[in-house]
């Protein structure tokens, strides 16, 4: 298992600047205001295929020998990473394959579809959409990127705290939303590379909260039917991502539905930018535990802001 180091992300950011947008740190008084802190948000919801997921896409598709780039990506996903590893792939000259499951929306069929993937669809199980994946993997070599546990695409996330603290050299604490745990893992290798004193905080809903469990009984549990609002952070964490948390994390809190639709709605109002659910779980996390954050210069990785507007949580 490789754990990825503060050089290997800095490494990830000198190979992936050309492609990628800086994202602006944006901060408003009146949510400072509202939550007694200073909030520093580094927006990832205005990177290109509007999430975090195309940095660490970019650096996995640059990191390819030339052998396995004339032969190809392929994932299965339905989601932020079905698109960022299609633009990735098509920015640098190499056919993107991805495992779609046929019910996904069509909003995110469409997305893929535009960035020049060749899409795969199959039954909307794991098993069908890894035993689909590995089938073309046999067929044409294509190398597979998974959306979370993979060295490379850690360290790409990782590029995304690396901006934010260059920005603002002052934080006390860092919040990253947990799904999967790639962002997380990049974002506190980053973080405590830099400056062990900043607490890193982990934000998750309530109700898909295998990262919680997992972090305080010391013992990998995967979620069971997780159900919330925040759809990109219904995946559990990995063997991998999961001891890059335990290394650097220094606590995770959950979030109910109603906070994460109100800070999301919040956001929106507030500071006129679209966030997804699963970015306002970082803003939702202060809410509901205010004591904790009250008076810090905190940072907050917005991951996301792919929304169905048609399906509005509010």
């Amino acid at each position: 298992m490789q754990i990825p180091t503060l050089n290997d992300i800095l490494a990830a950011h000198s190979r992936i600047e050309p492609f990628i947008n800086h994202t602006p740190v944006l901060s408003s008084h009146q949510l400072n205001d509202i939550f007694d802190c200073e909030l520093f948000f580094k927006c990832e919801n205005f990177q290109k295929v509007g999430a975090f997921k195309f940095r660490g896409a970019t650096n996995a598709v640059l990191s390819l020998s030339p052998k396995e780039k004339s032969r190809g990506v392929v994932t299965h996903s339905s989601g932020n990473h079905a698109a960022a590893l299609a633009l990735a792939a098509r920015m640098n000259g190499v056919k993107a394959h991805i495992v779609m499951p046929e019910n996904a929306p069509d909003v995110k069929k469409n997305a893929v579809a535009g960035y020049g993937a060749e899409i795969t669809f199959c039954k909307p199980t794991l098993k069908d959409r890894e035993e689909t994946t590995w089938t073309i993997m046999k067929k044409t070599g294509a190398t597979l990127i998974h959306p979370y546990d993979n060295f490379n695409v850690i360290c790409g996330q990782g590029t995304a705290a690396l901006e934010l603290l260059k920005e603002k050299n002052d934080l006390e604490i860092v919040i990253s939303p947990i799904g999967g745990g790639g962002l997380m893992s990049g974002t506190s290798t980053c973080v405590k590379g830099i400056n062990k004193k900043i607490q890193i905080i982990g934000a998750e809903p309530l109700n898909a909260n295998d990262a919680f469990i997992s972090f305080t009984s010391g013992k990998l549990t995967p979620s069971v039917n997780p159900l919330t609002v925040a759809d990109g952070l219904l995946t559990s964490l990995s063997e991998l991502t999961f001891a890059i948390i335990k290394k650097n994390v220094d606590r995770i809190f959950t979030a109910k539905e109603d906070s994460i639709i109100d800070c999301m709605l919040l956001v929106w109002e507030r500071m006129k930018i679209i966030i997804e659910p699963s970015s306002a779980t970082v803003l939702a996390i202060i809410k509901e535990n205010p004591d904790f954050f009250r008076g810090k210069k905190t940072g907050l990785i917005i991951s996301g802001g792919n929304v169905d507007f048609r399906k509005l949580p509010f």
